[in-house]
């Protein structure tokens, strides 16, 4: 065989192994529970938000979602939207500090929501929606913690925060981020794509798209790059 087929052989192996490393650290990146859109103005009202939960385990199906509401900075209003598989049980819970509206003071909030009967299979996802009435005003950021419990009795903890400037710990609760008023878009407008499953994609998923594309174009040159090479070695033969 002779040297260029041999470099070849080399580069596409090499292009074929970098596509994969990215590949699979574009998976990696996403797999934990999100909430999607991953931002809101402070004080929207009549939206909508959707918790991805993808099951991680090669040979457990995850049969138990439990999503704790935050209470400081309650979410007012809240619906949960029927799930084809799943009982959905709702938790409310008294207010430490009322919360003063135009239709008056709101002493009650929910605070868990429980997701049962239902399965999500080894390498698939479930995404559940829930509507709100109003936003609170008072907060920069919403950290929804979560646990998910899976058929072989493990229990997944999706509760830890990380500090301003810190790198995402291991098991991230799912956060919102509450903007200014003003500089995020329309509510209607992030309340359809909540609505229609196309848009739901998370800014992860589309960046681990985006990776996987740019893996597959590194390979292809690779394999262009070392054609290239064996033409040029037979025509200098």
């Amino acid at each position: 065989m002779s040297s260029a087929h041999t470099s070849l052989r080399r580069i596409g192996l090499g292009s074929a192994l970098a596509a994969a490393a990215v590949l699979t650290a574009a998976g990696a990146a996403s797999a934990h529970v999100t909430v999607h859109p991953e931002s809101y103005a402070k004080g929207a009202t009549d939206g909508a938000l959707t918790f991805r939960v993808p099951d991680e385990s090669d040979t457990a199906s995850t049969t138990k979602v439990q999503l704790f509401l935050p209470t400081d900075h309650p979410l007012l209003g809240v619906l949960v939207s029927p799930h084809d598989g799943w009982t959905a049980k709702v938790t409310d819970t008294k207010l430490k500090t009322p919360v003063k509206t135009d239709d008056g003071t709101i002493t009650d909030a929910v605070s868990e929501i429980t997701w049962t009967g239902g399965k999500i299979g080894p390498g698939q996802y479930e995404d559940f929606d829930v509507a709100f009435g109003q936003l609170p005003d008072d907060t920069a950021q919403l950290a929804f913690k979560t646990l998910q419990t899976y058929s072989d009795g493990k229990v997944v903890r999706w509760i830890e925060e990380a500090a301003q400037g810190d790198e995402e710990p291991e098991n991230p609760a799912p956060v919102l981020k509450l903007t200014a008023a003003g500089t995020t878009s329309a509510t209607a407008s992030q309340t359809s794509a909540v609505a229609s499953k196309a848009s739901k994609a998370s800014a992860s998923d589309s960046t681990a798209r985006g990776l996987g594309v740019a893996g597959l174009v590194v390979g292809v040159l690779g394999l262009a790059a070392g054609a290239f090479a064996v033409v040029r070695s037979r025509r200098t033969q």
